[in-house]
């Protein structure tokens, strides 16, 4: 009886593959090598294949936030900080994570799935007989697409979150949009927009490599691909939080003195 094999490597050593492929995505960025038509293909994927689901989930976290803040602030007779609460909040916090998190589910996995599947059939290798370099022809195309894609989607799914808003606190407790929008316009600073752009930058760079990486590491059949591409879903959503939290720290953090 032959012994089972084990394909399984150890998470911290796919988690070192994944730092070691993002600086030859920007070693090979650098070298201006792009296959342009697989950047539009990936671009389509990762933006309008996915915004119905961002769309939707922002449109009702963000009903759900103004809900449970509203009731709060209506109790103590402050009605024109609802806004801006959900501007602190939902706008400078949830909306990324919300949005790197559904991108993460859907393109992250898929990406992990379609590299791991072209790996355990050796395709990658065919690439290689063919002279073509599987990060300028797999990797690269995916990290730009979401580079571009997921700061997009996010800018999308803040404004959906605020139409969410502006209906549940004109609905349940008649808020007028006026004054919502009034006081998100006080508290929302101009720069926090560019605060949001550079997280949805940052969080499509982690969901592309995360995704890419695990394919790429991925050893064994077709159950080891569905492996794979879960564990790059979780490890791309730790990844967002822990990066969220430091990003917020640096941002954010006003000097106690």
């Amino acid at each position: 009886m032959q012994p089972k094999t084990n394909f399984e490597q150890p998470w911290i050593t796919r988690c070192f593959a994944a730092v070691l492929l993002f600086g030859q995505v920007w070693l090979h960025l650098l070298q201006g090598k792009t296959y342009y038509r697989k950047i539009l293909q990936h671009l389509v994927t990762a933006g309008p294949g996915s915004i119905s689901p961002v769309l939707l989930v922002s449109g009702f976290a963000g009903m759900i936030f103004t809900i449970q803040t509203a009731r709060e602030l209506v109790r103590f007779g402050a009605v024109n900080a609802v806004g801006g609460a959900f501007a602190l909040a939902f706008c400078r916090e949830l909306a990324p994570i919300l949005t790197a998190s559904i991108m993460a589910g859907q393109v992250g996995s898929a990406f992990a799935a379609e590299i791991g599947a072209m790996r355990v059939t050796e395709q990658i290798d065919a690439l290689y007989m063919l002279k073509t370099d599987p990060i300028d022809y797999l990797v690269l195309p995916r990290v730009i697409a979401c580079c571009l894609m997921v700061p997009l989607m996010t800018v999308l799914a803040l404004v959906m979150g605020i139409i969410g808003g502006v209906f549940a606190a004109s609905q349940f407790y008649k808020i007028i949009p006026e004054t919502f929008l009034e006081s998100v316009r006080n508290f929302l600073q101009p720069s926090d927009l560019f605060i949001i752009l550079l997280k949805g930058f940052i969080f499509g760079v982690l969901v592309a490599v995360i995704g890419c990486s695990w394919g790429l590491t991925t050893r064994g059949g077709a159950k080891e691909v569905g492996e794979s591409a879960t564990k790059a879903v979780v490890t791309s959503w730790v990844s967002i939080f822990i990066m969220d939290f430091f990003l917020s720290l640096m941002l954010f953090e006003q000097p106690a003195f």
